[in-house]
């Protein structure tokens, strides 16, 4: 799906690149230019020299994200300044709808820098009957190291966790990607090994963790190492008894063979409170007929961008984009995670750490 995504994206941005160089020509400084080619050379160097500047800065997928935003506002801005223009009869001297844009782009991109950089607290309440009360379970999920945040950066959102008050913490997937170092991972998984929880840290493999595409100076097994060597639970289709917990932690759907989750939790004691930990939320339909009381997810990054952000509910590649849900006795929660993958902008959701406290 993403190599689709990716493909009609470079497409529109193609697309876009040739709309805004008939917007930027008509600024009043370039539209003063007696030959049209000229105009239109100056423009198309601007873009150029923007979309060059973005990648060098934050990269290819960063300067492409800006580009289609600033294109979708020249494109509402320019509606908006027509329908204005045909509603009142007149038409201003001023070229609104290009001022009226790179002023939204600002702001809009500012604001979307800020939600992703900046991990905010989600708290969710659940009720059980079972013998669980007042237990704090924290949640993380695609800290992606390296995009938002180092490992030192990363020990610092956890301080801040830890500060919470948490019982025990799950990290749902994707700690780190293709872009990560292993310095910066070394120094993560240090991070973890310091936390003082009653109940510890329990972790499962995302899309992302294992693969590395000859990209990364670390293999799955270093990080799987680093993590055990530290003191957190990796759980691939495996369950972890403690006290009146039971905590499944299942493979990822799109890279691994996995087992049923019925067949997971067949053993699984049902007088203690179930909680399944599954990277991506695509198998609501069999979760939420086994004994799991409580299933937390994260992949989706609460859809990052304003633009995408239903559309792998649409096409039915997730059950869910954000936030709670519940279907028969089982919970259902997926974060918005505490970073983001190659962008540094989320629209629509920003970056967070969860909070779930059941009672």
């Amino acid at each position: 799906m993403w190599l689709l995504i990716f493909g009609i994206t470079i497409l529109v941005c193609v697309i876009g690149i040739i709309y805004l160089i008939n917007a930027i020509s008509r600024f009043g400084f370039i539209s003063k230019m007696q030959k049209k080619w000229q105009r239109k050379l100056l423009s198309a160097l601007i873009i150029a020299l923007f979309f060059t500047g973005s990648t060098f800065l934050l990269g290819l997928v960063n300067a492409m994200a800006i580009l289609l935003y600033v294109l979708l506002f020249f494109i509402l801005s320019g509606i908006i300044v027509y329908i204005i223009q045909k509603v009142s009869g007149r038409k201003s001297d001023i070229y609104l709808q290009g001022w009226i844009a790179i002023a939204v782009s600002i702001i809009h991109l500012s604001c979307a820098y800020y939600l992703c950089h900046v991990v905010t607290r989600t708290d969710y309440d659940l009720k059980s009957d079972k013998e669980v009360s007042g237990i704090h379970i924290a949640l993380i999920a695609d800290s992606h190291l390296g995009t938002t945040f180092d490992g030192e950066g990363f020990a610092r959102e956890l301080s801040k966790i830890e500060a919470a008050g948490p019982d025990l913490l799950i990290i749902a997937g994707d700690f780190v990607d293709n872009d990560s170092n292993k310095k910066d991972m070394v120094r993560a998984c240090e991070a973890l090994g310091n936390l003082d929880l009653r109940y510890g840290v329990y972790f499962v493999y995302g899309n992302h963790d294992k693969h590395t595409f000859n990209g990364r100076d670390f293999s799955a097994q270093e990080l799987e190492d680093e993590l055990i060597k530290n003191n957190v639970y990796v759980l691939e289709d495996e369950i972890v008894n403690i006290d009146n917990l039971c905590i499944a932690g299942r493979k990822d759907y799109a890279t691994s063979q996995r087992e049923d989750i019925l067949e997971l939790l067949k053993d699984a004691d049902e007088s203690k409170y179930i909680i399944v930990i599954d990277h991506e939320p695509t198998d609501y339909e069999n979760e939420c007929m086994s004994t799991a009381d409580l299933v937390v997810s994260g992949h989706t990054h609460g859809g990052q961008l304003l633009l995408i952000k239903y559309l792998g509910e649409i096409l039915g590649v997730n059950d869910q984009t954000y936030g709670y849900k519940r279907i028969n006795s089982t919970d259902f929660i997926v974060t918005s995670g505490i970073s983001d993958w190659a962008l540094d902008f989320k629209t629509g959701v920003r970056s967070e750490y969860v909070m779930i406290n059941v009672n």
